[in-house]
């Protein structure tokens, strides 16, 4: 009797423990793919840096980043104000690569307009505290002889954290950018807009829940669930194995009650 206790306290444990590690398995999905490692590693530092756990796969398209399916909100809300990821930039080199295909000139005037907002936004985006820089630019048309030259603009979008000054900073942008385009030099700061926006810190998008005396995130009252009853469970086999081990007359009892045969019993005596 004792030892068919055992065996079945023992079965009991296996198969909690079974039902514990299937219901904390969790499903892991892509964030992001076709990343490059910088801006891989990027992501997965700021994720790491607010309490999400995440990782990354590398195959020939580039690199990978899993996160847990229950973190996808906060990490795409965290993401976001952070301005992660990066927006491919492309350079000059990259926009006039010859191609061996004759270009009308509306083509090479737009691809040089692109080139050039292309790279003032990455050396903006280089400053201290900016997150995303966006450049519009306004080139002047080619113009009939005789006729008055139209000045060229540019509009400057800027997206910062909180500790960048917008007043400190808006002269310096004004003149890089005039010092960037053709036309703009000469005419000072007028033909230039700046807009600065503040980015505002991601949301805590965790759900919680009160589950009695604990208060857990929304997503984990199921496993709580399951781990409170199986410790219950294991607690009463426990507790049967023990009182059957201390108080041998509770074997007997259980033999009566239940028609248990004892493990010594001699099949003839009991026929007798």
């Amino acid at each position: 009797m004792r030892s068919c206790l055992v065996r079945l306290f023992l079965r009991s444990i296996c198969l909690i423990l079974l039902i514990l590690f299937v219901s904390a398995c969790s499903k892991t999905i892509v964030l992001y793919k076709d990343f490059s490692e910088v801006d891989a590693n990027e992501v997965i530092a700021m994720l790491l840096e607010n309490g999400i756990a995440a990782s990354k796969r590398s195959d020939k398209s580039g690199v990978t980043v899993l996160i847990d399916e229950l973190d996808m909100a906060r990490a795409v809300a965290i993401l976001k104000a952070s301005g992660l990821p990066n927006r491919s930039q492309t350079n000059i080199g990259e926009v006039f690569k010859k191609e061996g295909i004759i270009s009308t000139p509306l083509e090479e005037r737009a691809r040089y307009i692109y080139a050039l907002s292309q790279e003032l936004e990455f050396t903006l985006s280089q400053l201290e505290g900016v997150i995303i820089a966006r450049v519009h630019i306004v080139l002047p048309e080619r113009i009939a002889p005789g006729e008055p030259i139209q000045p060229s603009s540019a509009a400057v979008f800027i997206k910062h954290l909180p500790q960048l000054d917008p007043d400190v900073i808006t002269r310096r942008i004004k003149h890089m950018v005039a010092s960037s385009i053709p036309g703009l030099s000469g005419t000072g700061f007028h033909k230039i807009s700046v807009v600065f926006t503040q980015s505002s810190p991601a949301r805590n998008t965790i759900q919680w829940e009160t589950f009695g005396p604990f208060k857990v995130a929304k997503a984990s009252v199921v496993l709580l669930q399951y781990t409170l009853i199986s410790c219950f469970m294991v607690i009463l086999l426990f507790m049967g194995l023990l009182v059957t081990i201390l108080y041998p007359k509770t074997n007997l009892w259980l033999q009566t009650k239940f028609n248990f045969l004892p493990a010594t019993s001699d099949p003839v005596k009991n026929d007798k």
